[in-house]
């Protein structure tokens, strides 16, 4: 079948199997390589290999769950959306979350994901207690910080290439609401952006919007969003019969591929501006819901739809925090003038590095994306070049279309994580697209 990444580029005909019991998958991975893929809601293509691709999500049982610990034992394919639905109405939320709820557990771990809080809490692996995984002889092995400790901190953030992530334990966090009392603050430019980042480094949750399209004094005018947990008394009464009511939402769906006409400059500029100025507008404080806070997206079903049949590219680095400011403002004069307009730009704050080949370090990332098209390929050529020139790296669950040459010199840990493969056998048997690409 053909498989791509949730930006719909590249698209790739694979063999696609689908496993309902854990034990069949020693089977698929001793006939040659092969990668795990949850929802595909990565980017590009690290969730694929088209000799064989192994769909995860009906491996997606509850197995147990302690009430004093917070701790969750579950089935790689287990959707964070199903953990949210059963937990939080209990009292208990993932102690981090990425932009959308659709994607795995297995795929939350081999991305070691980050969200609006990893300047405060770290990487989503932070709160994993051990894992069980297949390796390249067939044979499953339980790991954790403890036990088969490298081979925990390389799966941790390894995109799925020490082998096959079966069972997860994670921790996750006592909630008193299903509510965020949020913080809106808008931003004339990035280094005023930056400097509301630093004011408030004590808020749990913090990420920004940005209007890529903005020059001059303007560049970078960002909307800063803060976010805390709310108690029961922060939520109005008649919202809820109890603080912990998930209500349902109204969802817009993307029926089709919109034409690839409909984001243009024009177009997203009007959008930005629009944007800000009710971000202006808005109150300071309110208390949202979960799902508005943490995944807006997520109720634009088929999103995706709206960059056209082609799809889209998303890029998103990390730049340290002694570069930051003006590796951002590089980045962002530079796709200012491109012609290539990015419908949604993010800026976050990141905490110290974790793990043997995760992504996060301390600073600053931007994750943008525009539609696919050769001018936006030419960009993403000089994004990357600026982002290595001011020592940043790049996260592979975003990456599409990122030369090998440049990957090798992002990271300075990718020699010691291809020997741990070569070591163990893995890189004879786990493989996707991306890693091909990319020389791993």
């Amino acid at each position: 079948m053909k498989l791509s990444g949730w930006g719909k580029y590249p698209v790739i005909e694979a063999t696609v199997h689908r496993p309902s019991r854990l034990e069949d998958i020693a089977a698929i991975i001793t006939k040659g390589q092969t990668i795990a893929r949850g929802n595909g809601r990565a980017y590009g293509d690290s969730a694929i290999n088209p000799h064989s691709t192994i769909d995860m999500t009906a491996c997606n049982r509850l197995l147990a769950f302690n009430p004093k610990s917070g701790q969750l034992v579950a089935e790689a394919g287990l959707s964070l959306a199903d953990i949210i639905a059963i937990f939080v109405p209990r009292g208990w939320f993932p102690p981090v979350v990425p932009g959308t709820k659709f994607v795995t557990l297995g795929g939350m771990v081999a991305a070691n994901v980050h969200g609006k809080n990893h300047h405060q809490d770290g990487s989503f692996g932070r709160y994993v207690d051990w894992l069980d995984i297949i390796e390249a002889d067939g044979k499953t092995v339980r790991c954790s910080r403890r036990k088969n400790a490298k081979l925990f901190d390389y799966t941790i953030g390894g995109m799925g290439l020490t082998g096959v992530i079966t069972r997860v334990a994670i921790r996750l966090r006592p909630i008193t609401s299903s509510s965020i009392k949020k913080q809106t603050i808008p931003a004339d430019n990035v280094n005023h952006a930056l400097r509301l980042f630093e004011k408030h480094h004590d808020s749990h949750y913090s990420v920004a919007w940005i209007d890529c399209l903005a020059t001059g004094k303007a560049l970078g005018r960002s909307v800063l969003f803060l976010g805390e947990h709310a108690g029961p008394d922060d939520v109005p009464t008649e919202r809820h019969s109890t603080g912990l009511d998930m209500p349902p939402k109204n969802k817009l769906q993307i029926p089709f591929d919109l034409p690839s006409w409909t984001l243009n400059k024009f177009t997203v500029g009007l959008f930005n501006s629009l944007y800000f100025r009710r971000a202006c507008k808005q109150p300071a404080e309110s208390i949202v819901d979960l799902d508005s806070f943490f995944f807006p997206l997520d109720n634009i079903l088929g999103w995706n739809k709206i960059y056209g049949r082609r799809g889209f590219l998303q890029f998103q680095c990390v730049l340290p925090t002694e570069s930051c400011a003006t590796g951002l403002t590089a980045l962002l004069s530079l796709i200012s003038g491109s012609g290539v307009s990015p419908f949604l730009a993010v800026l976050k704050k990141l905490g110290p590095q974790e793990g043997g080949i995760s992504f996060p370090m301390d600073g600053y990332t931007l994750a943008l994306d525009f539609p696919v098209t050769d001018r936006a390929v030419r960009l993403q050529r000089a994004l990357e070049q600026h982002t290595l020139t001011h020592n940043g790296r790049f996260y592979l669950a975003k990456d599409a279309v990122m030369p090998a040459d440049v990957f090798a010199r992002s990271d300075g840990r990718i020699k010691t994580f291809e020997k741990f493969r070569s070591d163990r056998g893995s890189d004879k048997r786990f493989a996707s697209s991306q890693s091909k690409r990319l020389g791993l």
